[in-house]
């Protein structure tokens, strides 16, 4: 009796014991968002002093020599940037989406959601290099003034590079109306054609603008890929073909010798920054209240949502205008024909660009050949890659789960908190990288004073894959039946032990899948990298040491200029990774269906 008294009170400290720890894990997305928000409002005051914020930021000269900062040059390269990607890659996955959605082949539309799956995984450098050696040579011979450098490339880069994430999305959403409401359509002596266009997209118009939405937030935080392509100059563009410079390239040009007020400057620019992606996060929220946002997640591919449910239970016919004409429908329909034809052709030409230069120049001396003055090789690499992956997830797998176990297991289910801490998570996934990396640099490298290292690199990585572990592994959670819980706890064990035995263990393939998904983030980081973990070309001698990732050190190459054959072989291997990477994603996956 006394045995089974004192049982029961283990159990019971274990379970408060754990639940004070899965909270505070929870939390850490609040207080990270709150700390890089301070931090980065902190060493702003400075030049907000200096020149006053609204000079700043409407300022029109940048010239740290000459102590002027004004970023309104930057900040209209990246709205015109993002705004010209956004309705090129916009108008392409949206139709690339109707026609793997609506009108494809069965067996054609499985190939093409693998393409465009696949392409969104490539890292941004690689993008940025094809731009760099393929797409600016080609705009120099029919530009009027004999540059390819500038908006013009810069905005076909970000377009081909978030085509993929809008399509992904859009298509989900298509599909997630179609369920429901072609039958009535049809019912209603619409074809094919006038049942996608006149009903379909308009049900899901709301999913299909969140999907913009999300892929304007990544192409205004974007840095790499358009640093490569855009000339970089300071001042405000005044055609397609004239060099400009966002906020991100900015930072990420002068930050490496930056000083005093200079450095500063460079800050608040991160902080302007942060602001627009604030808005950009209001208006995705306001769209998730809206009846017809369906959230893209894991769970959702694979389980009917109630959520989803109760979404479409409100939409009514009465709402849609359905008189779009058989003429008017079937040139969509060939407009979405030709349009993913391009986009997948466009895509897949990278692909084998890349491949074609990039194999035959990979060899033993450049995986494993010694690094130094006189050459680079991948070594250096190989090794920080595989510690900054080892430290990055060992610290963020623990803490992105338990932070979900709170969320789905001792949570309520219209908490106020919980809702908190989701908006915050969200908002952690939408902030840039080279946001990430300056609070990284100031925070991790100075305050703590383990300077540049892989260590800082992969704590600053922990951050930036976090909310895709959390919000991926409460999806996963949740989708898990309440049953068996219920059933473990009637047989008389502790909840804790039922979330470890049953909960997690059921799972474990959606868990899997946040996991591979972020080792591609990692992989193809390289932003937040160069201020935190460095960009050198030597082997790392330990986690406090500075270590170059691959993606790193193809942006080390492709700058030297002198390793042009290197860099596509690292391009190369960087597209294998992701190629072997979707490969075990598309496995795990086809267990998580077989499973649920």
């Amino acid at each position: 009796m006394n045995s089974n008294i004192n049982k029961h009170i283990f159990n019971e400290i274990a379970d408060n014991i754990m639940r004070y720890i899965f909270f505070i894990c929870s939390i850490f997305s609040v207080i990270v968002v709150f700390s890089i928000c301070i931090f980065i409002f902190i060493y702003s005051i400075p030049i907000f002093k200096e020149v006053g914020f609204l000079n700043f930021v409407f300022g029109m000269n940048w010239s740290p020599s000459s102590k002027e900062f004004g970023i309104f040059p930057m900040i209209v390269g990246s709205v015109y940037i993002t705004i010209l990607s956004t309705t090129l890659g916009g108008g392409f996955g949206f139709f690339t989406a109707v026609y793997i959605s609506m009108f494809a082949p069965s067996k054609l539309k499985t190939i093409l959601s693998q393409v465009i799956d696949l392409l969104a995984g490539i890292p941004s450098i690689v993008y940025g290099f094809f731009g760099m050696a393929v797409l600016v040579p080609f705009l120099k011979n029919i530009s009027p003034n004999n540059i390819g450098e500038g908006v013009l490339a810069g905005s076909i880069i970000l377009a081909v590079m978030i085509l993929p994430t809008i399509t992904s999305i859009t298509k989900y959403n298509l599909e997630a109306v179609y369920k429901y409401y072609y039958d009535g359509a049809i019912a209603l002596g619409n074809t094919h054609s006038q049942a996608v266009f006149g009903v379909i997209v308009k049900a899901a118009k709301s999913g299909i603008f969140s999907a913009i939405v999300l892929g304007m937030g990544r192409a205004i935080g974007e840095t790499m890929a358009v640093m490569m392509v855009a000339g970089n100059a300071p001042f405000i563009p005044k055609d397609l073909f004239s060099y400009f410079r966002t906020m991100t390239i900015n930072i990420a040009l002068e930050m490496g010798y930056a000083t005093g007020i200079h450095r500063s400057a460079l800050i608040a620019t991160a902080f302007v920054l942060l602001i627009f992606i604030l808005i950009i996060n209001i208006i995705l929220s306001l769209l998730k209240r809206n009846n017809l946002y369906f959230s893209f997640s894991l769970s959702s591919l694979f389980n009917k949502n109630k959520e989803l449910k109760n979404d479409i239970s409100n939409f009514s016919f009465k709402n849609i205008d359905m008189r779009v004409s058989t003429i008017k429908a079937d040139i969509l329909k060939y407009i979405s024909i030709i349009a993913s034809t391009i986009a997948t052709l466009f895509l897949v030409f990278i692909v084998v660009f890349i491949l074609v230069r990039g194999l035959p120049h990979i060899n033993f001396n450049l995986l494993f050949g010694k690094s130094n003055n006189s050459q680079m090789t991948l070594l250096p690499a190989i090794v920080s890659t595989a510690m900054i992956l080892f430290m990055s997830l060992i610290i963020a797998i623990p803490l992105g789960v338990f932070a979900a176990i709170y969320l789905t297991e001792y949570s309520k289910a219209k908490s106020k908190l919980i809702s908190v801490i989701r908006i915050f998570t969200d908002s952690l996934s939408g902030i840039p990288s080279i946001v990430f990396g300056l609070f990284g640099m100031l925070v991790f490298a100075n305050l703590f004073g383990i300077g540049r290292s892989i260590l800082a690199g992969s704590l600053t990585l922990v951050l930036i894959i976090l909310p895709s572990i959390i919000r991926q592994t409460e999806e996963t959670l949740l989708s898990i039946p309440s049953s068996l819980r219920e059933g473990s706890l009637a047989l008389g064990a502790s909840k804790v032990r039922t979330i470890f035995k049953i909960v997690l263990p059921c799972g474990f393939s959606g868990i899997m899948t946040s996991v591979i998904l972020s080792i591609g983030r990692i992989v193809g980081e390289s932003a937040a990298l160069i201020y935190t973990a460095g960009a050198v070309r030597y082997m790392p001698r330990g986690y406090l040491s500075s270590g170059s990732t691959f993606s790193v050190m193809m942006w080390m190459f492709s700058s030297e200029g002198l390793y042009i054959n290197q860099t596509f072989a690292t391009a190369s291997i960087l597209l294998i990774m992701v190629i072997f990477l979707n490969a075990l994603l598309f496995f795990v996956n086809k267990k998580l269906k077989k499973d649920y």
